[in-house]
């Protein structure tokens, strides 16, 4: 990190704290808007405060779901396409496919939804009512 990164981050500090609990309103709003899909949603343990800086639920049919996502001009994203012990680096622990299977299952799953500070609710009912098409598409 260089001295202009370091002064940036620096300013940013200041804000983190507003930041993480506004994604964490919005990952509620998601929470409440999504109950009723049969999909899987963030469950973070009683233990710990989650930060929510990925908003994914598994879908069984995610190429679909982020295709009409797009055609609605709403982005998502997958952010953990490859299983760590299916990545180069932990080749060491000489875990193949398959040895992991929820693991590997959940990597094809997951899809990531828009999820900021500033995303307004109305934009979360937004990607909602999308996938909620989506969903039920797949389903019928």
């Amino acid at each position: 990190m260089d001295g202009i990164q370091g002064a940036v981050l620096n300013v940013k500090m200041n804000y983190i704290e507003a930041w993480t609990e506004a994604r964490r309103s919005i990952a509620s709003h998601y929470d409440h808007l999504l109950e009723k899909l049969r999909c899987k949603r963030p469950a973070p343990p009683a233990h710990s405060r989650h930060v929510y800086h990925v908003y994914a639920v598994a879908l069984t049919r995610r190429a679909e779901a982020q295709s009409a996502l797009q055609a609605a001009g709403i982005g998502s994203g997958i952010h953990y396409p490859v299983p760590v012990h299916l990545q180069k680096a932990y080749s060491f622990l000489e875990y193949g496919a398959g040895a992991l299977p929820v693991t590997e299952l959940l990597a094809n799953r997951f899809l990531s939804l828009p999820i900021y500070a500033e995303l307004r609710q109305e934009h979360v009912r937004e990607v909602v009512l999308e996938l909620e098409k989506a969903v039920l598409a797949e389903s019928a």
